[in-house]
């Protein structure tokens, strides 16, 4: 590792200079991956050189850098350990895994090794809440940590935690455990780029009726009806060298890792998909957003993009279609929830800080470098290849008259069994729960988390709610990402509130005043509350005061919905803030 104040051997860089020179400013994430790969941080100089190479102001990359956690304008090494410490990690003896860590290397959060080989970070949720407590050793992911399997997980002895689905009837979950996700043959063995064929025997047109016909909400939280977003983008503009596909995979709320599943155990689906959406919207460039802390999702997706390639599923005339060609670019985010914003994710693509744009325009019409695009979540553009692959019939038959086909649930915390499940809509939350094993012990649910740290939460009382879209709007429950986090009557509300207020503090972009200071008020009574005094008698007003105003004035969904669930939570157990 190069410590501060060394003199930096650029010529380090001339591997990769070949590969950017002249490139746009696009490249710049992945540039400052790769040298960060190399130098271990981001020396002054070659963010210097990157600039020169790309011809972006170096101001302009030093901004970049500031912005990301997981790049590094400091020394650090190359080898970093991550640990979560948000609520199903905190909930499991996550911090005890932490100290337990601390002792065995002599470092704290934050800090790196006198001989430059290891950085210790505590972070924000890794995806991997069914495994709480986890971890990122490097890029090698371990779960269901203990203090006293710390020194296997520091030699790296630890098995990788895999996806298991459970539930059912598996339609997005079907290959899942039963294909190596690396290998296409397996893929094609097993309706792999079936439903691609269907959708080249049709017009466009008549493929974006089908798929509107299936009546695919957006999974990823807005739902956005699938085939209306297509409908728009097709009709934007007509060239398609000017159109893009974008897969939004920078899954990061709290007790969301169903996308983590499809990436690494079913990446060619997700290919698949994309390429189908590029038939339909007519758009040749593809482009999928992956977050930095799924380096194996990450690595998955660009070998399933380069096999595609190889077997004439990418590029020009695909599959003896003439004029249809399509690409597609994977991108490694940076450490930034915020990147999760359709539009702060474009921002990131483009080699900008990932901020959020303000709408109108939209992205259907001014999205990707300002030109039409299709953004979708990865488990709504693989609901879309499962209904076209079985039929408008047999999908509509699963789940309810207004909630067609499966959801993907993500249950974790207080149950015996956390995972990844997928079942038609219309189970209740008690039927997750049981699906789920239960609560362990004999022990009582006190509180759900429904939605991710951007929902809220629930009590006993709503527990038969019918998981619908028509049902959760009706006792206004968010499925959001299909977030199901469940505590028992054992847990600290309390500190689990506190966490969700230091997740969105931290996580706050800083460009709209209200969601800066709001997430940090809000942050600083809960801490107070918790850790530091107790409660006063007008915490409460507070709370809803700062709630309200960002709720109605920030600029993008991440400060409307930072105090979502704070607020669902003391309204519901006032004596969480009562002196």
């Amino acid at each position: 590792m190069i410590t501060a104040g060394q003199p930096v051997d650029l010529t380090l860089l001339d591997p990769l200079m070949p590969r950017y020179n002249g490139r746009s400013r696009e490249a710049l994430l992945p540039f400052l991956h790769q040298a960060q790969d190399i130098y271990g941080w981001l020396p002054p100089e070659v963010q210097e050189a990157i600039g020169k190479t790309l011809r972006v102001p170096l101001a302009e990359i030093h901004g970049v850098v500031e912005f990301y956690t997981m790049l590094y304008n400091e020394p650090t090494a190359r080898q970093v350990i991550r640990v979560c410490e948000d609520l199903a990690c905190s909930k499991e003896g996550g911090h005890a895994v932490i100290r337990a860590i601390s002792e065995e290397t002599g470092l704290e959060p934050g800090e790196t090794s006198e001989d430059g080989t290891l950085t210790f970070e505590a972070v924000p949720c890794l995806g991997m809440c069914e495994h709480a407590p986890c971890a990122l050793h490097g890029e090698r992911p371990a779960g269901n940590l203990t203090p006293e399997n710390v020194p296997d997980f520091l030699a790296g002895n630890l098995p990788e935690p895999m996806a298991r689905p459970r539930g059912g009837p598996f339609i997005k979950l079907a290959r899942i455990g039963r294909i190596d996700p690396t290998s296409l043959a397996d893929y094609e063995a097993n309706s792999g780029y079936k439903g691609l064929r269907k959708a080249l025997a049709m017009t466009p047109e008549e493929l974006i009726d089908t798929v509107d016909s299936f009546d695919i909400l957006g999974r990823g939280g807005a739902m956005f009806p699938l085939g209306r977003k297509w409908f728009f983008t097709r009709g934007a503009a007509d060239d398609p060298r000017k159109k893009h596909i974008v897969v939004n995979a920078d899954e990061s709320e709290p007790g969301t890792f169903k996308d983590r599943c499809l990436m690494e155990e079913d990446p060619f689906s997700i290919i698949e998909a994309m390429t189908i959406a590029a038939y339909g919207v007519g758009a040749e460039n593809g482009w999928i957003f992956v977050r930095g802390e799924y380096p194996r999702a990450h690595a998955r997706l660009h070998h399933a993009v380069d096999e595609a390639m190889k077997a004439g599923y990418l590029g020009q005339n695909i599959l003896g279609k003439p004029g249809f060609n399509f690409t597609v670019n994977v991108r490694l985010g940076a450490g930034a929830y915020i990147c999760g914003e359709e539009t702060a994710l474009f921002e990131a693509i483009e080699g900008k800080r990932g901020f959020p744009r303000i709408k109108p325009p939209f992205p259907t019409t001014h999205g990707l470098f300002g030109q039409p695009t299709a953004v979708n979540n990865v488990e709504t553009l693989v609901a879309m290849l499962a209904a076209l692959n079985i039929g408008e019939a047999s999908w509509n038959m699963i789940g309810s008259e207004k909630s067609p086909g499966t959801k993907l649930f993500c249950v974790s915390g207080d149950v015996a069994d956390p995972g990844i499940y997928e079942v038609p809509f219309g189970l209740t939350i008690r039927n997750m729960i049981g699906l789920a094993g239960g609560v362990p012990h004999g022990r009582k649910v006190k509180a759900v988390l429904m939605g991710g740290a951007a929902g809220r939460f629930i009590g006993p009382d709503q527990l038969d709610t019918p998981l619908t879209y028509e049902d959760a709007r009706a006792a206004n429950i968010p499925l959001g990402s299909g977030v199901i986090m469940v505590f028992d009557e054992t847990a600290d509300l309390r500190q689990h509130l506190f966490e969700l207020a230091h997740f969105f503090a931290h996580e706050s972009c800083g460009k709209c005043f209200p969601c800066q200071i709001g997430t940090q008020r809000q942050l600083e009574i809960l801490d107070r509350i918790q850790h530091n005094g107790g409660p006063k008698a007008s915490d409460k007003q507070i709370l809803l005061d700062v709630g309200f105003t960002m709720t109605q004035t920030s600029l993008c969904g991440l400060g409307q919905t930072a105090a979502s669930a704070i607020i669902s939570a003391i309204e519901q157990w006032p004596e969480l803030i009562e002196p």
